[in-house]
């Protein structure tokens, strides 16, 4: 069977382009009709705003001509610290911010009905303040709303949000910077550290150290990220697939029954290293089976077929591209903007948000056109 890239020639089928006050690095679904976005500047109060897309990406079924075409604010507050993470905790209206300078987390309200209010109630310190990094945060709600946080392997922990009390610490020598952290269910943990080590946890078991997997030593040098999604087409159901992405454009599939054997590699078509590892940004598409998007290079958000890379490795072509923040403006002097961040829509398999260094939002979806030939 021929893969998609060569068998399909992709388009646009929808574009958005809007221009928010302060540019985002962080794009979380409160649901499906909106998302939030935060500023991550230094040197001034940030604002966070809730903001509900356009009728027509979220209606499910042809309405015609939508009157609303444009992203209106519903929610916002103010943060008197960067955000450079930003994550909802399921089944509440809470939401848990974290950034510099120190490693606490900062606990919002989404306002009632009858306000329009952002509201920080709560800060969680940790304790891990004098090495100055922002603590990775995942959030996950069982019997109470609760957070994973942590810099290093050696502090992640996860706090009850409403007692902060601390219900599991990892006991770890390893000292190494995360640079992602994820809840794979209630009970089990999965660390992405900056050299590329997956780290993974049954927080049921009695604490011990987080156990690592090595990434090969030519690629040592290079930083590394992740996106966690089901498993290939093909395999176990219950299996998970760990994409992690180094700074170097290296794509690694590992699944987590066989960490030390990856499924899958390939290199991505970029022209140089990315300029800054903290905007490297791995996801899987929700509904595409075996998509992932690669975003933090460049002004670009490039599409990949997992399914159509061949087992050798070698370099992968993109299914799609975008482009579109290139051409929205420039960032400063005849630097291009930078991708900060993307998401995939949660329903809609082809739609995607992108935001960049210059303050773009983009909303865009893709059609694949296939040929006759």
């Amino acid at each position: 069977q021929p893969s998609n890239a060569a068998r399909c020639s992709p388009r646009y089928n929808d574009l958005h382009v809007f221009e928010l006050q302060e540019p985002t690095r962080v794009l979380a679904w409160l649901g499906h009709k909106s998302v939030c976005v935060a500023g991550y500047e230094n040197s001034r109060r940030n604002e966070i705003l809730q903001l509900l897309l356009p009728q027509k990406l979220y209606v499910k079924e042809n309405q015609g001509l939508c009157p609303e075409r444009d992203f209106k604010v519903e929610r916002g507050g103010f943060s008197d610290r960067p955000v450079y993470s930003l994550r909802h905790v399921p089944d509440t209206s809470l939401l848990v911010t974290s950034g510099p300078p120190d490693s606490s987390l900062q606990i919002w309200q989404l306002a009632a009905e009858d306000t329009d209010v952002i509201k920080s109630i709560s800060t969680i310190p940790t304790g891990n303040d004098c090495q100055k990094l922002w603590a990775k945060i995942a959030t996950t709600f069982t019997s109470s709303p609760c957070v994973l946080h942590g810099s290093r392997v050696n502090n992640v922990q996860i706090t009850e949000i409403e007692s902060k009390k601390n219900i599991y610490a990892a006991a770890s020598s390893i000292s190494e910077e995360v640079s992602g952290l994820e809840f794979l269910d209630c009970n089990t943990l999965l660390a992405c550290c900056v050299r590329g080590q997956l780290c993974l946890a049954d927080i049921r078991q009695p604490p011990s150290p987080l156990g690592d997997a090595s990434v090969p030593p030519a690629l040592g040098g290079e930083q590394w990220c992740m996106g966690v999604s089901p498993g290939l087409q093909g395999s176990d159901g219950n299996a998970l697939t760990i994409a992690r992405l180094s700074s170097g454009g290296q794509l690694t599939l590992t699944d987590l029954r066989n960490i030390p054997k990856p499924l899958k590699s390939a290199k991505c078509n970029v022209s140089a290293a990315s300029p800054s590892a903290e905007f490297l940004c791995v996801s899987w598409a929700p509904v595409l089976d075996g998509c992932l998007a690669v975003s933090g290079f460049d002004g670009t958000v490039h599409i990949y077929d997992s399914q159509s890379w061949p087992v050798s490795g070698g370099e992968a072509e993109p299914l799609f591209s975008h482009k579109g923040h290139i051409f929205s403006g420039t960032d400063n002097g005849d630097d291009f903007p930078l991708v900060t961040a993307h998401a995939w829509h949660p329903w809609k398999p082809r739609t995607l948000l992108s935001a960049a260094s210059d303050g773009s939002l983009h909303v865009w979806d893709w059609v694949e056109t296939h040929n006759n030939n």
